[in-house]
């Protein structure tokens, strides 16, 4: 079983001892290190991480530096998924033959951009899923691949101007919507998938801790605002979180054995998606007129996924 860390509000969750340490070259407001620090600290069991090529491994550890006092593990681009999956394996392997140094159960976390989620390392997060490694794998979901100079990723949403999809006199940016990853694990029969946020912290850590107590591959999609692609101010990360999950383009859900769907936050006052869209500069050339037709096309997009968000929660299919 997991070792859950009770915590009772947020002064002790934020003064509780860190594994993730405060030194290191991530941007100001930039919402990976909130993610990752409130995973880890969620939790009192040792932890084996690795992490993917992209902006939270390049900047947390710089050698001869690191920011993580855990054992962490740093292979390629793609396939953090499965240097995870083979020291779960190795584990195991070790358990059975009674030649483990602890008898202490470490819990495995990989973690990786979309970049190297929805596209590059896809077919590896796959598979660790299909063989069930009993691991957690966790998407730092900015939209775009920030770490490599913001080109677009199949996690880049319909409108967005990127150095691949830029705006202009003859484009209005990305012309193609989301990839649904968080549906595409749960087809895997995977037995918890979550979507997070970092602004919802309390649901966030109650999932997680849902997914470190579970046996099996655990997916999470954690939103995470990005300063500098997304063209706000980093004092602003956590009221545009609030408007990812409140203009419900960010729905907070969870899908247990690829069937059971919950909603696990409902706002009390859903905001308009232009309120969303409007508080960052890569989304500022869908407001001339011309480009009116695209928010239109974004609110009824979103509104059309809570609706089925709601009728399978309804119908638990």
């Amino acid at each position: 079983m997991s070792e859950i860390k009770k915590i009772k509000n947020l002064k002790e969750f934020s003064t509780s001892a860190d594994r993730f340490e405060g030194a290191n070259l991530l941007c100001p407001g930039c919402a990976h290190s909130i993610i990752v620090r409130e995973i880890l600290n969620a939790t009192n069991d040792d932890l084996i991480l690795g992490s993917s090529t992209g902006c939270l491994e390049v900047c947390t550890a710089v050698y001869p530096y690191t920011s993580w006092d855990n054992s962490w593990i740093h292979i390629g681009f793609e396939n953090s998924s499965t240097a995870i999956a083979g020291a779960e394996a190795m584990h195991k392997a070790k358990k059975r033959k009674g030649t483990l140094i602890s008898d202490r159960d470490p819990k495995f976390v990989a973690f990786g951009g979309d970049g190297s989620t929805y596209d590059i390392g896809f077919q590896w997060i796959s598979g660790c899923f299909e063989r069930g490694h009993d691991m957690m794998y966790v998407c730092l979901d900015n939209e775009v691949y920030a770490n490599t100079g913001g080109q677009r990723s199949s996690a880049t949403p319909i409108g967005s101007s990127t150095v691949t999809t830029p705006a202009g006199s003859h484009s209005y940016g990305e012309k193609k919507d989301k990839k649904d990853m968080l549906s595409i694990m749960a087809a895997h029969n995977a037995p918890y998938v979550a979507q997070v946020a970092p602004n919802k912290w309390k649901d966030m850590i109650k999932k997680i801790q849902t997914g470190f107590a579970t046996e099996g591959p655990v997916y999470i999609n954690a939103m995470s605002a990005c300063t500098t692609e997304w063209k706000f101010d980093p004092a602003d990360t956590i009221a545009v979180s609030d408007l990812a999950t409140d203009s419900l383009v960010f729905p907070l859900y969870e899908i247990i054995n690829g069937t059971e769907l919950n909603i696990t936050y409902r706002p009390k006052n859903i905001v308009p998606v232009k309120d969303y869209l409007g508080a960052q500069g890569r989304f500022k050339h869908l407001f001339k007129p011309e480009n009116a037709h695209v928010l239109d096309e974004w609110q009824k997009r979103t509104d059309a996924k809570w609706d089925l968000l709601q009728r399978r929660e309804e119908a638990r299919v």
